[in-house]
């Protein structure tokens, strides 16, 4: 069986915590050990030949966990951007971030801002990092975006419609073909909402610390085994 790749990605990296609780760590060594992981799945993913990788490292809800939990995320995201600028540089990764600025701390958005601009003329795919993100928010600012530039007579309202409106998102990348959500929950969490019109969903029970290239290849079988129709009655002509 040939296998599809698809375009455009997204992953929601579900189960850290739980995959540390169960082996008797701590939260923590469930986060480091994610990101471990996501380093060397990314570059598998991109080199499989999907152009666009998106996965949801920390919602505008993640901030609601204690604070020991999220400063250990803040600090982890920090020393992993700074450590791994040249990593994803040397392999023609451009890296980018989604979500809102605020409420991030400044060292946070200028470990952001290095890794985004030392990568920023790369061509070996796209890996958006959502960080601080969440998807009615990005609907909601790329909303006041639109009304500025309407406005301001930079658009017109009546041109306006699907597609032109990605361009007003946190980035102009195309829709999402395939959606994982690793650990086995059955939910999107708010999770790029108006990129997910018609992906495919796929919800493996595999913790994302041990959801290695394997089970990704897993995923890209059962992607290949689903009939996209996008609305369309199937084998209609």
């Amino acid at each position: 069986m040939e296998v599809k790749i698809p375009n455009h990605v997204a992953i929601i990296l579900d189960g850290n915590g739980r995959w540390a609780t169960e082996k008797g760590k701590k939260r923590k060594e469930g986060h480091y050990a994610g990101y471990k992981n996501l380093k060397k799945l990314s570059i598998y993913a991109l080199k499989k030949g999907i152009k666009y990788l998106s996965v949801y490292a920390f919602s505008t809800e993640n901030f609601n966990r204690s604070e020991e939990e999220v400063n250990y995320l803040m600090d982890l995201f920090i020393s992993c951007f700074k450590k791994d600028t040249n990593f994803f540089n040397k392999r023609n990764v451009k890296v980018v971030f989604s979500g809102r600025k605020k409420p991030l701390r400044k060292d946070i958005l200028d470990a952001m801002k290095e890794i985004s601009a030392t990568t920023k003329n790369n061509t070996g795919g796209v890996f958006n990092i959502c960080l601080n993100y969440g998807g009615q928010a990005e609907i909601v600012d790329a909303s006041k975006n639109i009304v500025k530039d309407v406005k301001n007579g930079k658009l017109d309202l009546n041109t306006l419609d699907e597609k032109t409106f990605y361009k007003y998102l946190y980035n102009n990348l195309p829709p999402i073909d395939f959606m994982i959500r690793t650990s086995g929950e059955l939910r999107i969490s708010n999770f790029m909402l108006y990129e997910l019109s018609y992906a495919e969903l796929y919800f493996p029970e595999t913790y994302f610390p041990d959801f290695n290239e394997k089970e990704f290849d897993k995923a890209l079988i059962e992607y290949t085994k689903r009939d996209r129709r996008f609305g369309k009655i199937k084998n209609a002509k």
